[in-house]
């Protein structure tokens, strides 16, 4: 009922903070923007004339698909190509993209020569499909840039249960039990190497013994994860197709802060605003406010009074005065509880107008 609580309690705070904040997560779309032609190649376009020689760049194939492959691993694979053309080809520069290394034996081929441009993918631990795109420079006049398309299925080979870890400060070893690591495709791995953030959990495994199972006891550094209370567990494997896994974790903190940062816009210098704010005990736990303070004394609390597991607080904001061509003004609201944890709230104030510079005095010369 209790641990009910406490997670209801933190998804109804997310949720206002949501709201106050106005946030709102966009999703990534990764893609390449179309390479802008140099001024060689906008020149050789201008003047190409297809009746006079001209070297020919003739790709076998312009697409090249790793398929499925583990996270963290490497792919090899290549793109072969011809000068079809009737004057020597020359390669002036291949594109850079992410995650992909490229290697050519030489720049220049004569005509019906062919060559190979080899490519090393290296597969990152995200899961999901990926499309990469380089383009290859010649003097080919007809056509200077050809692009390239790389696609791979990053897909897990190696599962660990569970994938995702909530702690918790009133519980014995963070409520922290055992992980399962386990290879998908029954293909045995050792773990080579185990590093958290902070080293603050930690196990014992022995690198030398391979199974396509392994189930750790997880110990956990109360005082380390203190100071470390959002981060993963990476493993070292010698799974072929897993080379690399990992598990997140983040701890339940002792205190939620409402809202997490204070933000004023159309502030007016010397002009009081106010603003609410609220702190609560994550764990049922009382709790003394021993002080309150702001750095620059922009910021203060004019009212304090005791809630269900935490405190209301009534805050004044009084902007400072705006100095030439000032956008904005920010401050620190620092919370003492009593027994030695500190909070601090950041604000962020936007003036309603910029502070205009004085006019220079203009002289005459005579």
């Amino acid at each position: 009922m209790k641990r009910n609580q406490i997670i209801l309690t933190l998804l109804t705070v997310l949720l206002i903070s949501l709201i106050n904040s106005g946030c709102q997560e966009q999703a990534k779309v990764e893609e390449e923007l179309k390479p802008i032609p140099t001024k060689d190649e906008e020149l050789t376009t201008l003047v190409y004339d297809p009746n006079q020689p001209s070297p020919k760049m003739k790709f076998e194939k312009v697409t090249l698909d790793f398929g499925k492959v583990g996270p963290g691993t490497k792919s090899t694979g290549e793109f072969k190509f011809t000068n079809a053309g009737d004057e020597v080809l020359k390669i002036t520069k291949v594109g850079q993209c992410c995650g992909v290394v490229t290697k050519l034996d030489k720049h220049e081929y004569t005509p019906g020569e062919s060559g190979v441009l080899n490519i090393t993918y290296n597969a990152s631990v995200q899961i999901g499909k990926v499309i990469r795109q380089l383009v290859v420079h010649s003097n080919d006049k007809a056509n200077p840039s050809t692009r390239l398309t790389i696609k791979a299925e990053i897909e897990a080979k190696i599962a660990c249960e569970p994938n995702k870890m909530k702690l918790f400060f009133d519980e014995e070893n963070a409520g922290l039990d055992k992980l399962t690591i386990k290879s998908l495709d029954d293909q045995p791995f050792a773990i080579t190497a185990m590093r958290s953030t902070g080293n603050c959990i930690t196990a014992d495994f022995d690198p030398s013994v391979k199974a396509n199972k392994f189930i750790l006891d997880l110990k956990v550094d109360m005082e380390k994860l203190e100071k470390n209370q959002k981060g993963s567990i990476d493993f070292n494997l010698t799974h072929p197709q897993g080379k690399i896994t990992y598990v997140r974790f983040d701890v339940v903190p002792k205190y939620t802060i409402n809202p997490q940062i204070l933000i004023v816009f159309n502030a007016e210098p010397k002009k009081p605003i106010m603003r609410k704010l609220w702190i609560f005990n994550n764990y049922d736990e009382d709790f003394e406010i021993e002080s309150t303070s702001s750095k620059d004394n922009t910021i203060k609390v004019t009212n304090q009074s005791k809630v269900n597991r935490g405190y209301q607080f009534e805050v004044e904001i009084i902007p400072p005065e705006q100095k030439e061509r000032e956008l904005r003004f920010t401050d620190v609201l620092n919370i003492d509880i009593k027994g030695g944890e500190k909070k601090a709230i950041t604000c962020n104030g936007y003036y309603a107008r910029i502070k205009a510079s004085p006019k220079a005095k203009q002289v005459s010369l005579k």
